[in-house]
């Protein structure tokens, strides 16, 4: 399955990372090897209604995570807050942890990366704060 290199590199793909809720999740970060944030990818089905209305509070199983979602085909709706977001390719979205969220796929689905991490755990560099001089400047 995934490919270790010499060099510090994983090469694993998509369709081949381990499987779970028949296919629609794959382990991206362990089969990876990633540690220092969660990352999965979704497989939904055209028009597919049972993704989980969930947030990620105190009480959730994996508690205190923000998600990024990053569409790599298809498309779908992201219900959050009384308000509907596309996620197609081209587009990414930020949920607090707080937030219920659901997504609803389109007519050919969506498959996505979702990245998950606790707020404040990643020591940003400033050069990647919004404004700011690129590396070396």
């Amino acid at each position: 399955m995934a490919e270790v290199a010499t060099a510090d590199v994983t090469v694993a793909p998509i369709d081949e990372m381990d499987p779970i809720h028949g296919g629609v999740a794959r382990r991206a970060r362990a089969t990876l090897g990633v540690t220092a944030w969660g990352m999965q990818v979704l497989t939904l089905p055209p028009n597919w209604e049972d993704y989980p209305n969930h947030n990620h509070d105190t009480d959730a199983f994996d508690p205190g995570q923000e998600e990024v979602y990053i569409p790599i085909s298809g498309s779908a709706t992201l219900l959050a807050g009384g308000e509907q977001f596309e996620l197609r390719p081209g587009l990414m979205a930020r949920v607090g942890p707080e937030q219920y969220r659901q997504i609803r796929p389109g007519r050919d689905g969506i498959r996505l990366i979702a990245l998950g991490g606790k707020p404040g755990s990643f020591d940003a560099p400033s050069w990647t704060e919004l404004g700011a001089p690129p590396p070396g400047e």
